[in-house]
C-alpha cells in the first residue's frame, strides 16, 4: 500500500499536454494553475502503479487536470494487492476527501462495503458497479462503440482477411470490445461481400480465448497472440490492459506484417515504442469522466448515483488518430467510418448486432 499527495504534479501535468498538443517548442507563457478550493478529490488505484499506461493512469490523469484547472486538491493511495483495497478506501475516508474513486472491478466489493459504512460519503466505482448504495456512482463505457468501429477499419485493413481478438478475463467490460470488434468486422464483410475471419472471440456463441488476469505481457498473453496470428491473424485486439509488448512480440517472432488495436488509451502516443504497429486505438477516456464529475461536484453540483456512461455522443469513448497508419488506409474507408459514427450516436447502427 502506498499513499501519497500529488500536489507535486503539475511538471508531469506540463509535460503531458506538451506531448497531447505536439508542440516542439514550450509556450511563451507557462499555464497558471487554478486557485486552490475547499474541495478534495481522491482516487484508490487497482493493483499496479499510477503510470500502468491504463486505467490507473487515466483516472490519475484526470486528478491532475482536476488539480491544475480546478484548484481542488487531490490525494491518492495505490494499491499493490487486492489486501490493500479496503485500507486505501479507509485511508480516503480518514483524510476527509469529498470523493473517492475507485479503480476497476477489482475493487467492487470493497468500494460498495466503503460506501455501505460511510454514507455521508461520496465514492465513484470505475467500471463496477453499484450495490443499491446511494452514494456510490458508477462510471461504465459503452465500448462497443468505439471498437465497432475498430473491427470495421481492422477487417478492411487486414490482407489476409483473417483478424483476431482475445481478452484478460470474460467479463462484460472485456467482452463489451471484443462483441463490437466481431460486428463490425462482420458489418464490412456484409457491405463489400469479402469474407472476413475473426479468431480468438465468437460474439454469437460467446466463447473465446481469454489470459485470466490482466497480468501485462504474460507468457499466457504471448501464447495466445502467438497462437492467433498462426491462424492467419494479421491485426490483433488485445482486451486486456498492457499487453502490446506480448503482441507485438508474438508478431515479429513469427515474421509477419501485423499490426494491433489499442485499448483504453491512445497507446501510438502513450507506448510510442509500439507506435509503428499501432493501428488505432479503441479508448476508454477516464481521464474525461473523472474531471467531469470532479468539476460538476466541486462547483456545488448535487451528487447522485446515476452511471456516468461513456459513449461516442458524449466523447466518452472513440478511436485514436490513426497518425501514419492514415495514409494507408483507403479514403473511403475513413470516409465511412464517419458515416459508423454517426449512425451509432443517432442510433441507426446496433454496434452488437
Amino acid at each position: 500500500m502506498k499513499l501519497k499527495n500529488a500536489s507535486a504534479a503539475f511538471a508531469l501535468l506540463g509535460a503531458s499536454a506538451l506531448v497531447l498538443s505536439g508542440c516542439a517548442t514550450a509556450p511563451a507563457e507557462e499555464e497558471t494553475a487554478a486557485p486552490t478550493i475547499d474541495y478534495t478529490a481522491c482516487a484508490v488505484s487497482d493493483e499496479g502503479s499510477w503510470n500502468d499506461k491504463s486505467f490507473n493512469e487515466s483516472v490519475y490523469d484526470g486528478l491532475l487536470q482536476a488539480q491544475s484547472q480546478l484548484g481542488v486538491q487531490i490525494a491518492d493511495a495505490e494499491s499493490n494487492s487486492a489486501e490493500d483495497f479496503a485500507p486505501n478506501l479507509q485511508a480516503m475516508v480518514d483524510q476527509g476527501c469529498d470523493i473517492t474513486f475507485a479503480v476497476g472491478f477489482n475493487l467492487v466489493a470493497d468500494v460498495n462495503a466503503a460506501a455501505a459504512a460511510n454514507p455521508d460519503v461520496q465514492f465513484v466505482t470505475i467500471d463496477g458497479w453499484s450495490e443499491g448504495n446511494a452514494n456510490l456512482k458508477p462510471v461504465v463505457y459503452n465500448m462497443a462503440e468505439s471498437s465497432y468501429l475498430a473491427g470495421y477499419l481492422a477487417a478492411a485493413y487486414s490482407t489476409t482477411k483473417v483478424i483476431g481478438t482475445y481478452g484478460g478475463l470474460q467479463i462484460p467490460a472485456v467482452t463489451d470490445f471484443m462483441d463490437g470488434f466481431y460486428f463490425g468486422a462482420q458489418a464490412w464483410s456484409k457491405e463489400t461481400g469479402t469474407p472476413i475471419k475473426v479468431v480468438g472471440w465468437d460474439a454469437v456463441a460467446q466463447t473465446g480465448q481469454f489470459i485470466g488476469d490482466f497480468v501485462p505481457n504474460s507468457g499466457t498473453s504471448k501464447s495466445i497472440a502467438a497462437a492467433l496470428v498462426n491462424e492467419g491473424a494479421d491485426v490483433i485486439f488485445p482486451v486486456g490492459g498492457d499487453q502490446f509488448g506480448a503482441v507485438s512480440e508474438a508478431i515479429k517472432e513469427a515474421g509477419v506484417a501485423g499490426v494491433m488495436i489499442g485499448v483504453d488509451k491512445d497507446i501510438a502516443l502513450t507506448s510510442p515504442e509500439y507506435a509503428d504497429m499501432v493501428l488505432t486505438s479503441a479508448e476508454k477516456r477516464m481521464t474525461n469522466a473523472v474531471y467531469d464529475i470532479i468539476a460538476e461536484l466541486s462547483a456545488g453540483g448535487a451528487f447522485n448515483g446515476d452511471p456516468y456512461v461513456g459513449t461516442l455522443a458524449n466523447g466518452g469513448t472513440g478511436l485514436s488518430p490513426l497518425y501514419d497508419f492514415e495514409s494507408k488506409v483507403d479514403a473511403a474507408v475513413l470516409t465511412r467510418l464517419a458515416e459508423l459514427e454517426a449512425g451509432i450516436i443517432a442510433g441507426e447502427i446496433n454496434p452488437k448486432a
